[in-house]
């Protein structure tokens, strides 16, 4: 998925803001399902966030067009795990490792075949 890098995103320097690669990461993984004519809700579930490991390589910057990689490295009956990458022209700026729990009724729940197909 692409993103441009607006005002909005950047500190005082023009550089992006940490906590915006998370956004531009959630951005992503609702894309996923939305490419695909899917919601990330359905029928009570949806997906938590258990953990994540981040690392920063590069700045982005204000302008700049990014492009945001996800795919899913291990697929649990109520978990997944993701790999995704923030990159700018090839070059990583960022990456993370994310786990999700699938959700209803604020209680793990086996993940429903209609987010496995865009899953897997």
């Amino acid at each position: 998925m692409k993103i441009r890098v607006y005002y909005e995103d950047v500190d005082i320097g023009g550089v992006v803001y940490h906590a915006k690669y998370l956004h531009y990461c959630e951005r992503a993984r609702s894309e996923l399902f939305f490419s695909r004519g899917k919601s990330p809700v359905w029928e009570g579930y949806h997906f938590v966030v258990s953990r994540i490991d981040a690392r920063y390589h590069a700045p982005a910057r204000f302008g700049e067009l990014l492009e945001v990689k996800s795919s899913v490295k291990k697929l649990t009956p109520v978990r997944v795990v993701m790999d995704q990458r923030v990159e700018r022209e090839g070059e990583t700026l960022f990456e993370m490792e994310i786990e999700l729990v699938c959700i209803k009724e604020n209680r793990p729940a086996k993940i429903p075949d209609y987010f496995l197909e865009v899953l897997r």
